[in-house]
């Protein structure tokens, strides 16, 4: 009678020590940037480059090698929408083109 008297007290500890939900998690309020990551698989590949955004105030980019992007890159905060970005290296247009970005994106421009 004891033994089965500990059996039913400890399957009920047991069931007691299990959760039937969980916390669930929340977003609120999602901040309406988006980001840039600059790659190249060759050339350009750890080095600067100057980025002009809708023909405003440019500023430069490091750009990373396309193998390294996930770990090692770094992404520059821009305002979602559509934004035609200009990318230049030593004077020289090395990526022209109209995209289109969405709250918290990173969009990989991949440099030639």
């Amino acid at each position: 009678m004891k033994a089965r008297l500990w059996m039913i007290i400890g399957l009920v500890a047991l069931l007691c020590g299990c959760k039937a939900h969980y916390p669930v998690a929340q977003e609120s309020g999602k901040e309406d940037m988006a980001y840039l990551l600059f790659t190249s698989p060759g050339e350009y590949a750890g080095k600067e480059v100057t980025v002009m955004l809708d023909g405003k105030k440019p500023f430069e980019a490091k750009v990373v090698k396309a193998k390294n992007a996930n770990r090692k890159g770094t992404s520059y905060a821009v305002s979602t929408g559509r934004r035609k970005i200009n990318v230049t290296y030593n004077g020289k247009v090395i990526y022209s083109k109209e995209i289109f970005v969405s709250t918290q994106e990173t969009k990989i421009i991949t440099l030639p």
